[in-house]
Parts: structure tokens; C-alpha cells; sequence
């Protein structure tokens, strides 16, 4: 899922208007979009965790459903009234060339809450009963329905913006119809389970408000960062150039992402504590040595100025922003291996301190960059997302330490 971003922002900036509508995309509608969905990101170690029989499974999925229909009503006041003037356009301080694309890209992005939960809730069942291939199937099958998408919008000369949040809302469609599917099976051999053993209430809250706090204390950065960015230097060219960058360390990031669930998954086995450390260590410098290997070599080049599409002066802005962003990748691998002990041992307040301490720095940096005035954004931005994760990750690391004492790590 990860490809998605970059194949966005190849296309979109090959059509017209490519900087309006990247900055459109990436630098208004999608921050806002993840900010939305923010609380529900978490259903899949929700599930992960707690979907033990069929009665959980019932509880987990009625929270879920309702979650999501009450985020999707607060994507409908944001995107179709004047509180789209009101806050996001005021409080981003979106250019005015921006600003209607915006508009119609959140409008188009309406199903994104709704489809997000469904799968993340069904994704977080196939990898509690050993099926986690099936959730890199439904990845491929969204890319697989993503590109189609794309390439008939490119062919098509549809406006920029149009081209990727459809292709979007495609994808994530796709996405939980094939989870929906694959999990039957699953749901049908669960144990009937006791209700009255069912983790609800003030105890299931304890468990998932820290969960969904952590996301979106997380993603409250992103349109913070954009409402940095447009009050520094170069605002347009660094909004534009945001989504592709930040698309590549997401794309980076991935499988470190992805490493949570597995770790709260696996860690109960016998002897799978200390591999599951090695392994989070040696994708953590893997990850580095990547975007290393980018940012030293004409490859930064290739990928920001040829297959990206970027004019040369945003090449040059997004090869320097690889530097500053260096850490993030590696950083990510460690911390979702710390994340997964703590969720194991269900003492997940220990997240949402570590993304308030992410949140702080990362504000920090911006505030100061905004104060300073003689630095793009996108620098800026990469800097102090790299200093909020390697703040987020130590806190981490202190967090879980009596945990993997008592693993014996």
C-alpha cells in the first residue's frame, strides 16, 4: 500500500496544473482525510488483540461500525459545508489556487473512513488466525484496482486531484471487500465464546482510547505541518513537493508499520521474543542503509526528477528533504517492535505518551522554522518529523523496558 502515494504523485504530476493539484492532494485532502480516520487506524490491533471468539469478534465489530459511521458524518461537515472555509482552508492557510481542487478532492474521498475500519477490523483477524498472506494479497489486489484507476483518469486528462483520490477510494474498496471475504471462514470457525467474558465497557475503553489517541495525536501533525509549510518560504513548491516525498518514506516505512501486529501476534510463542528483536533491529538498519543509498547516489535523481515527474528545482528540494529524513524509516521498525510489547501487555497509555512527546518536538521544530522564515517548509517539515519520531521511539524504548524484562530480553 505503501506504492500508492508514489504512483499518485508520478501521474498527477504529469497532468495539468501538476503543482496545484499535488498540493492539493498532499498537502490539504489527504492529511485532513487521515486525520479523520485517525481513531479507527487502531482497529487492527483491536482485533489483533481481543478477537479471541466469536462472541469479541460481535462486540468489536458493532464499535467498529459505529466509530466509523460517526467519523464519516464528521467527513460530510468538513468537506460539504462552509466549515470547509471556516476551519481547513484558515486554519492550513491553503493557497487560494488550491483551494477548490481541495474541495472536490475531500468530497470524493467520502467512503475513505468507513472502507479503512472495515478492513483494518477484518485485516486484524486474518493475522490472529495465522492468515497474514491473505492481507498482502488484499494490498496487491488494491494496487492491482489503484492502478487501473489511475491509468484510466491519465488517459482520460482528468484534473489532477480527481485522478488521485478516485484511484484512491478504488483501492481501499477493493481493500476491505477482499478482506470482508477471506476473514468468512475465520468468523465461521470461531469458538461461540461467553459475552459476560467479553473485554467492553470502561475496561475495553482503558484498552483502545490510548490505541486510537496514539494515531491521531500522530496525524494531527499532518495538517499541522501543512499550515506550517504554507507560512514558510517556498510554501507552494514544498506543499507540492510534500506528498512525493513523504510518499517515498511512507512507502519505506511499511514494513516496519506492519511489524506491531505481528509482534503482539507472535510474541506468546515459545523462543519468538528475542528473534522478533533481532529481526526489528536488522529492518531498522536496513530501512537506513535504503534511504542512504538514495540520498548519496544519483538514484534521488532518477526517483524524484524521472520517474516522479518533479521539475528540477523540486528535485533539488526533495533530495535535500531525504537527509533530514533519514531516520525515519529505521526509527519506525524499532518503534513498532517496542509498540507490540506494550500491546501484549495491554499497557497501551505508554503509546499515547510517546506520540504526545512525537507531537511536541515535531511542533517545536515547526514553530521555530515558522518563527525563523529563511527555510523551506519541506525542510523544515522533515526535520522535525525526524526529531518527534526518534523522541517517540526512545520513550519507547524506556516504556517497554519492564515488559522485556519480564521476557527476558
Amino acid at each position: 500500500m505503501g506504492s500508492e502515494l508514489p504512483m499518485l504523485s508520478a501521474v498527477v504530476a504529469r497532468l495539468d496544473a501538476p503543482e496545484i493539484h499535488l498540493a492539493a492532494y498532499g498537502g490539504v485532502v489527504f492529511p485532513i482525510a487521515l486525520l479523520i480516520e485517525a481513531p479507527i487506524i487502531m482497529m487492527l490491533a483491536a482485533s489483533t488483540a481481543l478477537a479471541k471468539d466469536l462472541a469479541a469478534y460481535r462486540s468489536l465489530r458493532r464499535f467498529m461500525h459505529r466509530i466509523a459511521a460517526g467519523l464519516t458524518v464528521c467527513h460530510v461537515l468538513l468537506a460539504f459545508t462552509p466549515l470547509f472555509d471556516l476551519w481547513i482552508v484558515r486554519a492550513l492557510d491553503v493557497p487560494a489556487p488550491v483551494i477548490e481542487p481541495a474541495r472536490l478532492g475531500l468530497q470524493i474521498m467520502l467512503p475513505w473512513t468507513w472502507s479503512i475500519a472495515i478492513r483494518r477490523f477484518n485485516e486484524g483477524l486474518l493475522i490472529r488466525g495465522g492468515r497474514s498472506r491473505l492481507v498482502s494479497h488484499g494490498a496487491a489486489l488494491r494496487i492491482l484496482a489503484g492502478a487501473a484507476t489511475v491509468t484510466i483518469g491519465y488517459l482520460l486528462g482528468a484534473p489532477g486531484i480527481v485522478v488521485a483520490t478516485a484511484t484512491v477510494i478504488v483501492g481501499v474498496t477493493t481493500g476491505w471487500l477482499f478482506a470482508a471475504l477471506k476473514v468468512r471462514p475465520l468468523v465461521a470457525a470461531l469458538d461461540p465464546g461467553d459475552p459476560a467474558g467479553v473485554v467492553r465497557g470502561r475496561a475495553f475503553l482503558r484498552f483502545y482510547l490510548p490505541l486510537a489517541l496514539a494515531p491521531l495525536v500522530t496525524l494531527v501533525v499532518q495538517p499541522i505541518g501543512s499550515a506550517a509549510i504554507s507560512r514558510m518560504p517556498q510554501p507552494l513548491e514544498s506543499l507540492a513537493t510534500w506528498p512525493v516525498v513523504s510518499g517515498l518514506f511512507f512507502l519505506l516505512q511499511g514494513a516496519g508499520l506492519a511489524y506491531s501486529e505481528v509482534v503482539v501476534a507472535l510474541l506468546e510463542r515459545p523462543g519468538a521474543p528475542p528473534t522478533l528483536r533481532r529481526f526489528a533491529w536488522i529492518l531498522c538498519g536496513a530501512l537506513i542503509a535504503v534511504v542512504l543509498l538514495l540520498a548519496a547516489t544519483p538514484l534521488a535523481g532518477w526517483w524524484f526528477g524521472g520517474l516522479m515527474g518533479l521539475r528540477p528545482e523540486l528535485t533539488h528540494l526533495a533530495h535535500l528533504a531525504l537527509w533530514l529524513g533519514l531516520p525515519l524509516a529505521g526509527a519506525r521498525a524499532l518503534q513498532s517492535w517496542y509498540q507490540g510489547v506494550v500491546v501484549h501487555a495491554r499497557d497501551t497509555r505508554a503509546i499515547t505518551e510517546s506520540v504526545l512527546i512525537f507531537l511536541l518536538v515535531c511542533a517545536s521544530v515547526l514553530l521555530l522554522g515558522v518563527h525563523d522564515g529563511r527555510t523551506p517548509g519541506l525542510l523544515v517539515a522533515l526535520l522535525g518529523f525526524s526529531a518527534g519520531r526518534l523522541a517517540e521511539t526512545a520513550w519507547m524504548w524506556w516504556r517497554s523496558r519492564p515488559t522485556r524484562r519480564a521476557l527476558g530480553l
